[in-house]
């Protein structure tokens, strides 16, 4: 439905530049809303960059076009979080340094548009919190890319943009606080139960002595069992203390940005090497009693054991994949060619 959708906006744009081209200048749509917006600029605010790199490339003075509220081609573009067509004005940022400078009517910089929170986003991500940590990282390149005096720079309503991005961001932190305190203590409610077995577990030794040692110590399957009980209550530990420091932080808007999802990821990776062990654990010592009666089942037994493991990992796997895209990718603070938000998300 996505591709479908974007190539009915591709062809409509398509369509509108081929008329366009064929006059001096291009007609105003009759809708208010879009009133003196050219193909350029509506490319722009649809994202489509392969027609952005198209008319400017045959022509290239179009890239001063603005609409009716006097925004231009980067403005739109920052403002609606497109990082392929933003990437692609940088590269063409030679052929015209001051159309990062500019603003639009209201006064707002692209650095301005960019702090503003906009629910129509291009990409899509589980939970508030890694939204918001989204929204830092476009905020952070596109500061990047203006000037520094932009920094200071207040729009008509007397605002900066770090001042506009906490005020328009603060709901949005709100339910970001609120969905990371539900799932550290879902989280931290689980590996407390497994530290409680886990405990017990590694303090058992299974089979009887022989002259103070364990008679099964010299099968495999006993080291196998006790070094796994031994790391399930390491790791559900660890992962415990990282939930609670997430649930004891103060959980302010700059921890979004990485002290937050960082715990969060490491938490999670700990709290899954600890139900992986514990079932390690759990299927050597069940090897000891079904050895010899249920020789032939052991097997089948073992790879149900696996299951929940499975489960767990299937059902959170897109969180753990948007958690490390945003710390490997997302610490970068270079050019926005190293940009991680894609609009394809």
């Amino acid at each position: 439905m996505a591709s479908s959708t974007s190539s009915v906006r591709f062809e409509l744009v398509m369509l509108k530049w081929n008329i366009w081209s064929l006059t001096t200048r291009p007609p105003c749509w009759c809708e208010p809303r879009y009133r003196g917006e050219t193909p350029l600029l509506t490319a722009a605010r649809l994202g489509i960059h392969e027609i952005v790199g198209a008319i400017l490339k045959k022509f290239p003075e179009t890239i001063e076009d603005k609409d009716y509220k006097k925004k231009n081609v980067v403005l739109l573009a920052a403002e609606n979080r497109h990082k392929k067509v933003y990437r692609l004005l940088e590269k063409k940022r030679m052929l015209q340094e001051s159309i990062f400078c500019q603003v639009d009517a209201n006064g707002n910089s692209a650095l301005h548009l960019a702090s503003r929170y906009n629910k129509n986003q291009p990409w899509h991500l589980p939970g508030p919190a890694l939204q918001l940590k989204w929204e830092i990282t476009w905020h952070e390149y596109v500061e990047d890319s203006v000037p520094s005096n932009s920094f200071a720079l207040r729009n008509n309503d007397r605002k900066t943009a770090k001042e506009l991005f906490d005020e328009s961001h603060e709901k949005l932190k709100e339910e970001g606080q609120k969905w990371l305190t539900d799932t550290c203590r879902a989280y931290s409610l689980i590996s407390i139960l497994i530290a409680t077995v886990s405990f017990a577990t590694s303090s058992t030794i299974p089979g009887d002595y022989d002259e103070g040692k364990p008679k099964l110590e010299p099968e495999f399957a006993f080291s196998v069992f006790t070094i796994s009980s031994l790391i399930a209550l390491c790791t559900s530990m660890t992962a415990t203390v990282y939930f609670i420091a997430i649930l004891t932080s103060q959980q302010e808007l700059e921890d979004f940005a990485l002290t937050l999802p960082s715990r969060l990821q490491t938490g999670w990776t700990f709290l899954f090497a600890s139900i992986t062990s514990m079932l390690i654990s759990f299927g050597s010592g069940f090897y000891f009693n079904v050895r010899h009666k249920l020789e032939n089942a052991a097997y089948p037994i073992f790879a149900v054991m696996c299951l929940p493991v499975t489960v767990f990992a299937i059902s959170q796997l897109k969180l753990f994949i948007h958690l490390n895209a945003a710390l490997i990718l997302g610490q970068s603070k270079k050019p926005i060619r190293h940009c991680p938000i894609d609009d394809d998300y």
